[in-house]
């Protein structure tokens, strides 16, 4: 069973402040604050940002994949497998997880972490999908946010959720963006899936739950963000934050300018380095942030600890299925080192030939 936002009460000013007081309350449950936004410019132009946040390293490392690669969705017997169908550049967490990426097709997948996901107990006879593999299965199978909307709100699998590497519940909700600029997030609650699809979800950050954070920036936008807007590391603050900025920023046809402005806008919600809260996990550090130019397919990376950029035209990749899975290793705080020095520019040709790693399996810790 799925619900769409339309399924959603309407929330007003009032219900707005009563989650306001219930999130500023909230002792906070999760390990992360990633943070996520799309800008939406002029002459086809669309620009998914996120940031990744966690307390410490994921030992992460950039793959590229191509197509027709086989698939098992790592949960057991009753495994979703599947072939891709596109080629993509991702991003993994310890190598068990992919939790970015860009498809050849120009469709981004963001996982982020939800305190809040509850994805229901196993369903008899139907297929299951460990969480570590939900952003790959979208990017290896669709085009288009509208296909995948279609095909997920079927509910042929179950997802099965291992805890990370580090002890932390596996938890988490999936943004995807299509260069047409439409969007669509999916949230398991009380195992049931909630999709909100529509160009207006460009921003997504952590706790609470999606409808949750809309009626937060309903809030402040009565109030004007150029007026006051709120400043600390919180999820409900960062997502209020991005959502403002995402639509004050110059919307412009210069892509070097429109993609200035979209790293602005994700460095400002970033977590800087070395900070954090006592009894509150859920202040974590920006570890990378990557951002996805959807109309030129270009995939951007960038780590705090080194001062520059580096970026992977998709153009320029072998997905055939002839071609072999390219992994670019990072350092334990994901920079990308050549000959020793944090490397600057044109990463594309800087993988190693490798086998695809395996998906971290459900119920695994």
């Amino acid at each position: 069973m799925h619900l769409t936002t339309s399924d959603l009460p309407a929330l007003g000013l009032l219900a707005a402040l009563a989650v306001f007081a219930v999130v500023l309350l909230a002792r906070p449950r999760a390990a992360s604050a990633c943070s996520r936004a799309t800008y939406l410019g002029p002459e086809n132009i669309v620009i998914t940002t996120r940031s990744n946040d966690w307390v410490g390293s994921q030992h992460s490392n950039l793959w590229i994949y191509p197509r027709g690669i086989e698939r098992d969705g790592a949960a057991g017997a009753d495994s979703l497998r599947w072939t891709s169908k596109y080629g993509s550049v991702t991003v993994a967490g310890w190598d068990l997880t992919t939790i970015d990426g860009m498809n050849e097709a120009g469709l981004v997948a963001n996982v982020l972490y939800l305190a809040e996901s509850d994805y229901g107990k196993p369903v008899p006879g139907k297929k299951a999908l460990s969480l570590s593999a939900w952003g790959q299965y979208v990017l290896d199978s669709f085009a288009t946010v509208a296909e995948a909307v279609e095909e997920l709100r079927k509910a042929t699998f179950y997802i099965a959720a291992p805890s990370t590497p580090d002890g932390h519940a596996g938890t988490a909700h999936l943004s995807i963006t299509d260069p047409s600029g439409d969007s669509a997030i999916f949230e398991y609650l009380d195992g049931r899936l909630v999709i909100h699809h529509g160009r207006r979800f460009q921003v997504m950050t952590n706790s609470p739950t999606f409808d949750q954070q809309l009626a937060l920036t309903a809030y402040w936008d009565t109030i004007g963000g150029t007026t006051m807007l709120p400043g600390t590391n919180r999820a409900s603050d960062r997502f209020v934050r991005a959502s403002f900025y995402i639509k004050a920023i110059p919307q412009t046809a210069d892509i070097n300018e429109a993609l200035a402005s979209a790293f602005g806008v994700i460095r400002n919600v970033s977590v800087p380095l070395g900070i954090t809260t006592p009894g509150q996990p859920n202040i974590s550090s920006t570890q990378w942030r990557a951002v996805s130019d959807q109309k030129n397919k270009v995939y951007y990376f960038e780590s705090p600890r080194s001062p520059y950029l580096v970026w992977i035209p998709l153009d320029e990749i072998d997905f055939s299925p002839k071609a072999s899975t390219q992994k670019i290793s990072l350092t334990q705080g994901s920079v990308l080192l050549v000959d020793g020095k944090p490397f600057s520019g044109d990463a594309a040709r800087l993988g190693t030939p490798v086998k695809p790693f395996a998906f971290l399996e459900a119920g695994a810790r």
